[in-house]
């Protein structure tokens, strides 16, 4: 008989009114694969969107599915094949596959080993468990889409949130200069990640702010806000400069502007490279709330208010 793990689970899209907590079967473990004990999962927004069925036309879905993209967790057991980890290793993955079902609200997940790097030591499972879905969102707009070279300026827009504050600190790794936007009761917590400057989104016109500081303007945009703000950054950004969004795929911009969307991809090489960030102290995960897996609705409809400073996580 197949082994029962609990888990977060919905058998259609909908609100968080959809979300059942119960047993459900483990997966098989197959060629290449590993069976790993999860200790801890990040909540993303993303998370919401699929929910509700917003990313199916580009996302295959299989039913019941459970949600959730980030963890941290052990190793327990190892398919044909599938070496490259030790049973009882620590791990951290982005486990979104090319079909959405077994996600990473649940005690165990079934998930090709590699997908998978070492959990950074010296930090929580939960702070681990943070990383990969912002980690890799902010690495592969910065330096892959992006380009971010040292001495440049760049402007992140929702720069408090789980992407933006791990964007922040990428940032400064490469030497540029960091702008940061949000609210203000998140600037402290900015200069901590180490921007340079801080710009509050209410009251002012960012663009206008921004030329205040820099009058030639920004290399980059990393924009992880869109709406209005995005809207008022762009008279800010170098005639040659660069867009990158993670929210905005492009519609209605000026045809000059140097645009670019990413939507992450899962990359263990980049993990490993985030890994050893974390290990010398330059990539903090600020967890600013954790939740049980009975308590996954609650940590879904927190996520949802955006308003969320660092990362929330569900501890297993």
């Amino acid at each position: 008989m197949a082994k029962q793990m609990k888990a977060a689970y919905y058998k259609e899209f909908g609100g968080t009114d959809k979300i059942t907590v119960g047993n459900i079967e483990i997966p098989e473990v197959g060629e290449g694969e590993v069976l790993v004990r999860l200790k801890a999962a990040g909540v993303n927004p993303v998370d919401n969107a699929v929910l509700a069925g917003y990313l199916s036309q580009f996302l295959p879905m299989g039913f019941p599915a459970i949600p959730g993209w980030d963890m941290a967790g052990v190793v327990e057991e190892r398919g044909f094949s599938a070496r490259r980890f030790q049973v009882g290793d620590e791990v951290y993955a982005y486990a979104r596959r090319p079909t959405v079902q077994w996600g990473t609200f649940a005690e165990y997940i079934v998930i090709p080993e590699s997908y998978l790097a070492h959990k950074p030591k010296g930090i929580s499972f939960e702070e681990a468990a943070g990383i990969p879905l912002v980690g890799l969102t902010a690495y592969q707009s910065l330096y892959d889409a992006g380009n971010l070279q040292s001495g440049q300026t760049v402007l992140i827009l929702g720069a408090s949130g789980g992407v933006g504050s791990l964007g922040i600190q990428l940032a400064k790794e490469k030497g540029a200069t960091v702008i940061g936007v949000a609210s203000q009761k998140n600037h402290a917590f900015m200069k901590e990640l180490g921007a340079n400057h801080t710009i509050d989104y209410t009251g002012t016109n960012i663009g206008e702010a921004v030329k205040q500081l820099f009058p030639q303007g920004v290399d980059l945009i990393f924009d992880c806000a869109s709406g209005d703000t995005l809207q008022q950054s762009l008279s800010a950004l170098k005639p040659n400069g660069t867009l990158v969004s993670i929210l905005h795929q492009g519609e209605g911009l000026d045809k000059n502007i140097h645009f670019k969307y990413v939507f992450v991809e899962p990359n263990a090489a980049q993990l490993e490279i985030l890994q050893d960030l974390a290990e010398a102290g330059k990539l903090k995960v600020h967890v600013s709330g954790t939740y049980s897996l009975d308590q996954t609705a609650e940590a879904l409809q927190q996520i949802a208010t955006h308003h969320t400073t660092g990362k929330i996580v569900i501890s297993v």
